[in-house]
């Protein structure tokens, strides 16, 4: 699983969605099959509130205070997921970070609006000042 995928799993429940695979019996360039096939369904979303209250709810039973809010270690360390500069790397390549990964202080910034932009388009809301 992917780094970003973990953290949609730990968030929502489940990863983010995947493209979807051509159903069985029919090919890149040929007409769908006979049978029908449900279309996939949507991650329901959770409201601000609930994506608010649901992190800070994990934050307050972390062993140390953090502030998950504006800080990508924290958050990932809340999740449970590692943390460490690889990891974070890891995720700065999966969500397409450009800038300089020795530079962990900007790309830490990005990462973590990076992170909560993903979440909101997949199916989350998180409040607008966790986005910009």
């Amino acid at each position: 699983m992917s780094v970003f995928g973990s953290i949609m799993s730990k968030v929502f429940g489940h990863e983010a969605p995947k493209p979807a695979a051509t159903p069985a019996g029919q090919t890149q360039n040929s007409a769908p099959a006979a049978t029908a096939t449900a279309a996939p369904t949507k991650p329901t979303p959770i409201s601000q509130a609930d994506a608010e209250a649901l992190l800070t709810a994990i934050a307050a039973n972390y062993s140390h205070p953090v502030n998950w809010k504006t800080s990508i270690v924290d958050l990932m360390a809340i999740l449970g997921i590692d943390n460490s500069l690889a990891q974070r790397k890891t995720l700065a390549k999966e969500l397409g970070y450009s800038g300089d990964m020795n530079d962990s202080a900007t790309m830490n910034i990005w990462l973590h609006k990076q992170v909560m932009t993903k979440l909101e388009e997949n199916g989350g809301y998180v409040p607008a000042d966790l986005t910009s």
